[in-house]
């Protein structure tokens, strides 16, 4: 699951990508313009960015520009907009967009390009960005195998019936990963009492986006609760 940061200032795409690359497993955060996708980026680097052309106070093109001249710019961008020409998608991929994405954008198309670009951000960064920043901590040899004293079957996550906890592995990917997830939010809900501002802060979903999860999984919030 990749931390997939959106930007674009018309709401109605927001919500649509958000959806998408939630359905996906990703986690999502969102940002209208360029000061929000600016505060975004500083608390944290995102696995990928999909980044607007036209917003009303700073175009994507130069918030592009400012992340690559402050050494920002060391995880994969996608372009998108419906009105930009050759030569501005041109110029963005010269400035270091990994690719541009036209709207309205197919659904394959996306998730494809979102693939390409997740694979493209784990190799390492060059030398000359965040590398020359950040010191790459190596662990040692023996620090990546398990430990000796760990029997091999208690290393297996699912048993030998093909389950996990109570979860079927035998039924389609969606329907484990929604029993998984379901499971994991009333685990953070009866730990933080239903307190939807520390599940939030604990799972790392904004609280829009927590409401339409729980929702989703059919899992009732502190919200409906107290109604």
């Amino acid at each position: 699951m990749a931390r997939i940061l959106v930007v674009d200032d018309e709401v109605g795409i927001r919500e649509l990508l958000s959806e998408i690359l939630y359905d996906e497993g990703h986690t999502v955060e969102l940002a209208e313009n360029a000061a929000e996708a600016r505060a975004a980026r500083q608390r944290s680097r995102p696995d990928l960015v999909l980044l607007d052309i036209w917003m009303p106070d700073t175009d994507g093109v130069s918030l592009l520009k400012e992340w690559g001249s402050q050494g920002l710019l060391d995880m994969p961008v996608i372009m998108m907009s419906g009105h930009a020409t050759i030569d501005t998608a041109v110029e963005a991929t010269r400035i270091g967009a990994m690719d541009f994405l036209e709207k309205p954008i197919t659904l394959q198309r996306l998730l494809k390009t979102i693939e390409t670009g997740l694979s493209r951000g784990r190799l390492p960064y060059p030398a000359s960005s965040v590398a020359a920043q950040v010191p790459v901590i190596v662990p040692l040899e023996d620090e990546l195998d398990p430990p000796a004293s760990l029997p091999m079957a208690e290393a297996q996550p699912a048993s030998g019936n093909g389950l996990l906890g109570n979860i079927s592995l035998d039924q389609p990917l969606r329907e484990a990963r929604d029993a998984f997830e379901r499971i994991y939010f009333e685990y953070h809900l009866v730990r933080e009492n239903h307190s939807m501002t520390r599940v939030s802060e604990r799972t790392g979903l904004e609280r829009t986006h927590l409401y339409r999860k729980l929702k989703q999984l059919g899992i009732e919030s502190a919200r409906k609760r107290s109604t």
